[in-house]
């Protein structure tokens, strides 16, 4: 096969050593005669694949004890759902920091359970956006807690500081950022994060949630989206996404081989540092979002010239690059470039935006 690189916002490309052991392992695992797909969750051996791809993590990403990794269903409009029935008292109102498409969705689920006040905090132009910095935040005193997104997979914004919430929890829906760069995790009472863009195949969710916010789910809870039940049951109370957990768990240790969140930041960096200083270096290509805020892992990106947009994607195509038309939302094209997207996948599609302004740019 030529070199093809897939470049889709999620379900997203997963390494290819972890792609090529799964295969390998597929029928027969670790010579138990059947897939790991066939073995039941609760069996000696899956036990132990589980309590490893946990182990993993809590290594990646410095987890504290007092805190719970769960492996649950739903995706992250899932936990959209299930945020507010574990921590949203009746009566009770949560903050929702809105900075692009996917806070929003968040937000609107939300305020089926209780007030929502939503904080506005990206500025837009024609020209540019931008966000206010979290201390300029206008957060409430009495919140239950404070949702953001840190990275919007959408819209190409990523906020890199922490905001301080003192002793309100901070929620962060992490599905396009986790494990892409280091962060503290002792700064957030909950962490949840879809698996289809950095962590593996779609049908997983990790949540990672501090001990002391379990325990108070409304009885109205589903029972499948209930953390205390989930974590009681080592996310197994009814049967998990035991492929997708298998998927996940040899992704983290490819993520460990490598060096780690640590090393593997340092390559992503590289890899937007190189896609957005060539948008920059023409007036073919632009990129609206100030450079403070431009995400790690999803490049959105537009032609001047818009009607060249159907011959630019056919092209990419041809040439082995996939999935690169923006959001239906926004319009235009975007790059997500995941952890798993190597350098050389970004200097292909900068050669080939390229080869396309030189060929196009006097049309």
């Amino acid at each position: 096969m030529s070199a093809t690189y897939n470049f889709c916002a999620g379900p997203a490309m997963l390494p290819t050593p972890v792609m090529a052991k799964a295969q390998a392992e597929f029928i027969n695992w670790q010579d138990n005669g059947c897939s790991v797909m066939e073995l039941s969750h609760r069996s000696k051996v899956f036990m132990q694949l589980a309590a490893k791809a946990e182990a993993d993590l809590r290594s990646l990403m410095n987890i504290p004890a007092n805190y719970k990794v769960l492996f649950m269903h739903g995706g992250g409009r899932g936990q959209f759902s299930a945020v507010p029935h574990n921590l949203l008292p009746e009566g009770g109102k949560a903050d929702y920091v809105i900075s692009g498409s996917w806070s929003k969705a968040a937000a609107k689920e939300a305020a089926n359970y209780g007030e929502i006040n939503t904080v506005e905090v990206v500025t837009k132009t024609d020209e540019s956006q931008t966000v206010l910095a979290p201390a300029d935040w206008a957060l409430s005193k009495d919140a239950a807690y404070v949702h953001y997104c840190p990275n919007e997979t959408v819209d190409g914004i990523e906020i890199f500081d922490i905001p301080e919430t003192g002793d309100i929890p901070l929620v962060a829906d992490m599905s396009s950022t986790i494990m892409s760069r280091e962060i503290d995790v002792s700064r957030f009472g909950l962490i949840y994060a879809g698996a289809q863009k950095n962590i593996g195949p779609s049908g997983l969710t990790i949540v990672i949630v501090r001990e002391d916010l379990l325990g108070n789910a409304r009885l109205t809870t589903p029972s499948v989206l209930n953390y205390q039940l989930a974590a009681s049951n080592d996310s197994m109370y009814n049967t998990p996404p035991t492929f997708a957990w298998y998927l996940a768990g040899l992704v983290f240790e490819w993520l460990t081989e490598l060096g780690g969140v640590k090393a593997i930041e340092q390559v992503n960096k590289e890899k937007a540092a190189l896609l957005y200083d060539y948008i920059d270096s023409n007036n073919f290509y632009v990129n609206n979002i100030d450079s403070q805020y431009r995400s790690l892992m999803n490049v959105p990106f537009w032609l001047t010239d818009e009607s060249l947009n159907d011959a630019f994607l056919a092209e990419a195509e041809q040439a082995g690059l996939l999935a690169l038309k923006g959001h239906r939302s926004v319009g235009g094209m975007r790059a997500s470039i995941y952890n798993a997207m190597p350098l050389a996948g970004v200097q292909a599609l900068v050669d080939f935006m390229t080869d396309f302004a030189d060929r196009n740019k006097l049309k």
